[in-house]
């Protein structure tokens, strides 16, 4: 059975004052552009108006898939757990920057292929040893599902009685892009040439096999479950074309909302798994701040599906958390300005007439 999230609206009750102490910084009104709106988000998700975001946390989900078999990656199957490796040892983008901003890593194993060595940093909360081949059969059985979304709730719940007020999301695995492409198509019924892109590097016979596989998958999908992919529910949705590690953000991004907590929507892998979770329950949504927009092709048209606007635009499309980190500085911003900077009152300054 799919698990319920109930989860509650940003309060109100302060909009106001959230609006007057933004307007009545030394300063025209509007004039701080996206970290005015930032800091409203985040004001409503505190129940504040000085909000407060210097105990962040990323937490990095990791996992292989089966369709690597059908030659859509670039990378061998063997470069999820070296580069989980690379990310418990420090050399990894996410782990520098983390490192740079002092913002703990948390890396999850949730269905890389070979057992991993233990690591203050590495928690193992394996569903199975990679999904299926989706292009084949189901990507993973009900059970599992429940077990990859429950590896996120209980992460958040750990960072969460631990002090962390916003959490950042990120993964590593050979293949997800590709998943996510096919999630994304099944989500909005989007025909796989408009959701695939060049992932890590393919070249343009490169995207279109990995289209046509995704394209496989999907009419295997509706004749397996004789529904048609923009009627299926989240659970078969998963069970059919999901990724552990993208239900195991999912069901993070739904159990912060649900405990009234920010976190930050890395890339276009990411945000699919903030699509799914839209799906499951659509308020979701408003505790989540968008770092960036990726250069993967089906991004944009993901964000502006979502109506959101990300922080960012730097051609990225590394993943790992990687824009999530780096869009970090600017969310503190949001919050110094609120807590810190004058107001026309307090400096002494005329304010507009």
């Amino acid at each position: 059975m799919f698990q319920s999230f109930q989860i509650q609206a940003p309060q109100s009750a302060l909009d106001v004052n959230l609006q007057h102490k933004i307007d009545t910084k030394t300063k025209p009104p509007g004039s701080l552009g996206s970290l005015e709106h930032i800091a409203f988000q985040l004001g409503r998700i505190q129940g504040k108006t000085t909000p407060d975001v210097s105990s962040a946390k990323m937490i990095v989900f990791a996992a292989d898939h089966g369709v690597v078999d059908q030659g859509i990656s670039l990378f061998p199957q063997e470069v999820t757990p070296q580069m989980v490796m690379n990310f418990l040892m420090g050399g990894a983008a996410v782990s520098v920057f983390c490192q740079q901003h002092n913002v703990p890593l948390r890396v999850v194993d949730v269905g890389v292929k070979v057992d991993l060595d233990d690591h203050p940093l590495l928690a193992k909360r394996k569903v199975a040893y990679a999904s299926q081949d989706f292009s084949r059969t189901a990507a993973m059985t009900p059970e599992q599902v429940a077990k990859a979304l429950q590896a996120g709730v209980e992460e958040v719940d750990q960072a969460i009685a631990e002090g962390c007020q916003l959490l950042m999301f990120g993964e590593m695995g050979i293949g997800n892009t590709c998943v996510s492409s096919c999630m994304m198509s099944a989500l909005l019924g989007d025909d796989a040439t408009l959701t695939t892109g060049r992932g890590t590097g393919l070249d343009e016979h490169g995207v279109s096999h990995k289209a046509n596989i995704i394209q496989q998958a999907l009419l295997r999908a509706e004749q397996d479950t004789g529904q048609l992919m923009v009627d299926w529910s989240p659970q078969t949705l998963a069970e059919q074309v999901g990724g552990f590690e993208i239900l195991a953000m999912a069901g993070a991004m739904l159990q912060a909302a649900k405990c009234q907590t920010a976190f930050v929507v890395d890339g276009f892998i990411c945000s699919v798994a903030l699509l799914f979770a839209h799906k499951v329950a659509p308020l979701v949504k408003e505790y989540a701040i968008f770092a960036h927009q990726s250069n993967e092709q089906a991004h944009q048209r993901l964000l502006d599906y979502l109506n959101v606007e990300p922080i960012l635009s730097l051609d990225l499309r590394l993943g790992e958390g990687s824009g999530a980190i780096l869009s970090y500085p600017l969310i503190q911003s949001a919050c110094v300005f609120m807590a810190q900077m004058a107001s026309f009152e307090s400096a002494g300054v005329s304010d507009q007439t």
